[in-house]
């Protein structure tokens, strides 16, 4: 008998096509869920005959609650190494194996720089007014020539973002809790303390692993330094961020505006005010969904089944 393997959260019905199953299809048997469900109950109800499940991100979350409620569950697969939302211990404790895969490309990068790049230049406004009454020119855009960008974090995709900020000609500074100067410098960067690089730059893009030392890094507080003509990007994790604050700040011009990517709730509620400001450039967290990266999750997915399958290794959490 073949085992059932749930793939969840696959919005755009391609995970059965950006890898080869078939090398499984003698013993596995993949149900494709391409409908986000939010309720825990209802969801392992959905789950609860199945013993392989396939998750993309955090898009559900794995809490001990549900692990609980899934007794028949022996592997889950999860892409990418790190997912904050399961609960790796209550996984342990209900034997469930939890495995990653490995990602690809400059995605989060490239999206950071369609963001930052459609506020400076107002593009949805331009298009819109451009497509729906014919109006030309309606605002004036925000050169990036000269102007200073803070990066939050300067890993592997800050050093990316970065490198295309010196590109533009910008100054580009960078803090987080482990950066040195000496490492800053590797790349380029101007290393800054947190409120100097907050109150002094033009643009501030977050890069950061979400922790317990990042969660509402930004609150009140660190909003209000911002410059008024300041734009904020995330393509990080949203609760790096205050939302409730960032909401208030946006609501009331204290910035120029935010390009986000990422959110407290996903998907975003349709009366979310994300949806509706006008300063506001929001993306369904799309920094990460490209043809390269959706190579490399489901195949790698697919070799974890087949390892998890033949009991050789594989890449755990």
């Amino acid at each position: 008998m073949k085992l059932r393997c749930a793939i969840l959260d696959d919005y755009q019905n391609v995970a059965l096509s950006f890898a080869d199953w078939s090398e499984l299809e003698d013993r596995v048997e993949p149900v494709v869920y391409r409908e986000h469900t939010e309720d825990e109950r209802e969801l392992a109800e959905k789950l609860q005959d199945f013993p392989i499940i396939v998750i993309m991100r955090e898009r559900t979350p794995f809490p001990a609650s549900l692990f609980a409620r899934l007794p028949k569950l022996r592997l889950l697969v999860t892409t990418g190494m790190r997912n904050a939302s399961i609960d790796l211990a209550a996984a342990a404790a209900h034997g469930v194996v939890v495995s990653g895969t490995g990602g690809a490309g400059a995605g989060t990068a490239e999206l950071t720089w369609a963001l930052l790049l459609g506020l400076a230049r107002s593009l949805t406004a331009e298009n819109e007014a451009l497509r729906r009454n014919g109006r030309w020119q309606s605002t004036i855009g925000v050169d990036l020539y000269g102007k200073r960008l803070g990066l939050l974090g300067l890993g592997r995709i800050g050093s990316q973002v970065a490198k295309v900020g010196q590109a533009f000609g910008m100054e580009v500074a960078a803090w987080s809790q482990n950066l040195t100067a000496e490492r800053a410098a590797e790349v380029g960067v101007r290393y800054a303390a947190k409120d100097e690089l907050l109150s002094e730059s033009d643009f501030v893009s977050i890069h950061l692993v979400l922790s317990e030392r990042t969660r509402g890094l930004l609150g009140p507080r660190e909003l209000s330094l911002l410059k008024p003509s300041a734009y904020l990007i995330n393509t990080s994790r949203a609760p790096i961020v205050d939302q409730e604050a960032l909401i208030d700040t946006l609501r009331n011009g204290r910035i120029a505006g935010a390009g986000l990517d990422v959110y407290d709730i996903e998907p975003l509620p349709p009366s979310h005010p994300y949806r509706s400001l006008a300063n506001v450039l929001a993306t369904p967290h799309i920094g990460y969904v490209t043809e390269e990266a959706y190579r490399v999750f489901f195949a790698q997915a697919v070799d974890n089944i087949r390892s998890f399958l033949d009991g050789r290794p594989l890449r755990t959490l």
